[in-house]
């Protein structure tokens, strides 16, 4: 059989041959550009802006004028030296970049936050591999001079409590142009960004330093929201930002106990969901969460750290939200945070990425398909036609 078919395929013309090798190149292109290029247009381009309540009556000008787009990512964990396998990195680095790229092009934010743990090895990296690491973070968040990008330490960029260092802030500090304590604000929204890992509450340098900014900036937003009648000498004197209840930036989340109230498909595993978190580690402790809230009182709260999603209501009126991760190492289903933010609003709607599970199914049908047109080609498949009809003179010579 095998020798018949061999011989089949060889008498075969040169042009049918070529003309058969060439709609394989097309098929298995074709499944190629759409697994690792036009998926990521499709799934992306079903996410819509939300609207503000307030945005739904006005003119299509003033709302793209007044409507703050933010876009916001956590824990991309690009992978170092030392853990990284080569294969790995050229993976998920890809799928990250086209992702980015293409929600870049498509939704065109005017800010996009990304929540900490940019580098998975920036805690003890050399400066040779932190270099590399920025060159290729650089490549694949590269951004249009439209849109603002802003990233906030997390733990693995510079160490946990006990590993982080002065050198480690500084060297973060200076690429990303951060500071823990910043103020940013844009078209009157005031984010406040912090650094969880200097939340410790043990009074170390980097730890006094950040909650001496904290605190100063806390009287600053204070003071912008206090009457224009209400006389304060202690506000007389200091520069005040739009008067607007700012958002809270960082990488951990506030105290929570578990992730057991979470929901939702991108929310911790059932396993997961009920093991309790551990102070300082996995979420920020009680006494830090409870400074935060009190300086601040801020209207929304977005943390990363978890890798899943979660929603809590603290004090009863401040929602937080845990942006689960945007790498497939971490998850099958990555999403991002879309934002309309005003003033005195928001609006948030996730955006999911295109789930890792369903690219390996197109691939496996794929090559199931490209097995059989194969096999039919070279006449080790026999058509169905033929075999129903082998079946049935059997049946009659019997």
């Amino acid at each position: 059989m095998l020798s018949s078919s061999s011989n089949t395929v060889k008498n075969l013309p040169p042009k049918k041959r070529l003309c058969f090798l060439l709609k394989l190149v097309c098929f298995v292109s074709s499944v190629l550009i759409f697994c690792e290029f036009l998926i990521y247009y499709v799934v992306i381009a079903q996410c819509r802006w939300p609207e503000v309540k307030g945005a739904a009556h006005m003119g299509e000008k003033e709302t793209s004028a007044s409507v703050l787009k933010a876009i916001i990512l956590a824990d991309t964990h690009l992978l170092g030296e030392i853990k990284g396998h080569w294969f790995d990195k050229l993976r998920r680095e890809w799928q990250m970049e086209r992702s980015f790229q293409t929600a870049l092009w498509l939704l065109q934010p005017d800010i996009v936050f990304i929540l900490g743990d940019v580098f998975d090895e920036g805690k003890w990296s050399s400066p040779q591999a932190w270099a590399d690491d920025v060159r290729r973070f650089r490549k694949m968040f590269s951004y249009p001079v439209s849109t603002e990008l802003v990233v906030i330490v997390g733990n693995h960029d510079i160490g946990f409590h006990y590993e982080m260092t002065t050198y480690k802030v500084n060297r973060f500090e200076k690429v990303f142009n951060w500071t823990s304590g910043k103020l940013i604000t844009r078209k009157g929204v005031n984010f406040v960004l912090v650094n969880s890992i200097a939340m410790e509450g043990d009074g170390c340098a980097v730890c006094r330093a950040s909650e001496a900014k904290l605190v100063a900036l806390s009287h600053r937003l204070n003071c912008s929201l206090q009457k224009q009648n209400h006389s304060n000498k202690r506000c007389s004197d200091v520069e005040k930002p739009p008067a607007s209840e700012p958002i809270l930036l960082q990488h951990y989340p506030l105290y929570r106990k578990s992730d057991a109230e979470c929901s939702g498909e991108d929310s911790a595993p059932p396993e997961e969901k009920n093991i309790p978190f551990k102070e300082k580690y996995d979420v920020l402790s009680k006494e830090a969460s409870q400074k935060l809230i009190w300086w601040f009182q801020p209207r929304l709260i977005l943390s990363g750290h978890t890798h899943s999603a979660c929603e809590v209501l603290h004090a009863g009126k401040i929602p937080e939200i845990s942006v689960p991760s945007f790498s497939w190492r971490n998850r099958n289903n990555p999403s991002f945070i879309m934002g309309s933010i005003t003033p005195t609003d928001f609006s948030l709607q996730k955006c999911f990425l295109p789930y890792e599970s369903r690219v390996f199914t197109i691939y496996c049908a794929a090559g199931a398909l490209l097995v059989i047109l194969i096999l039919a080609h070279v006449q080790l498949l026999t058509p169905p036609f033929y075999f129903a009809q082998r079946l049935i003179s059997k049946h009659k010579a019997v």
